[in-house]
């Protein structure tokens, strides 16, 4: 007869095996997260801004497989659970793919071309985002003039 021991070691494998016990885990995280988060101090409206930037996020972890990550991530921020849509996303940052392209995450392909852009100066002048650079709940969200 098997110990408890025995027992625990052959279930932790079996659902490691079947790829099930990260999965198991980064939900217990999520709830953990959930459970702890203080509902009654109302989250900040999700700004376009921050949309965009965490949907981005959760392609590059997708694409990555790091799974618990973005399901952390997703229960974090208040992201919708169902993502959105990538052409969508493309057009929203005004960006145009080619077919090979499109077989990476967006992060990448922005990435590379600030990597391989032949820029003069070598270096991209940024402009501050409608975001306010301490975000707060009084201060955030669309129409905000900060």
């Amino acid at each position: 007869m098997a110990t408890i021991t025995e027992l625990k070691s052959a279930v932790r494998d079996t659902l490691e095996s079947r790829g099930v016990l990260g999965q198991l885990k980064a939900r217990i995280r999520a709830e953990v997260f959930s459970a702890l988060d203080d509902q009654r101090e109302p989250r900040p409206p999700l700004s376009h801004e921050n949309l965009l930037i965490n949907e981005l996020i959760r392609e590059y972890l997708e694409f990555n497989r790091y799974k618990y990550t973005e399901s952390v991530l997703t229960a974090e921020s208040g992201q919708p659970d169902v993502p959105l849509d990538r052409q969508f996303l493309a057009s929203e940052l005004k960006v145009t793919e080619d077919a090979s392209s499109k077989s990476v995450p967006l992060l990448y392909g922005l990435v590379s071309h600030f990597l391989n852009s032949g820029d003069k100066g070598g270096k991209v002048f940024l402009r501050g985002s409608s975001l306010p650079a301490g975000p707060t709940a009084s201060n955030i969200g669309p129409g905000s003039n900060a």
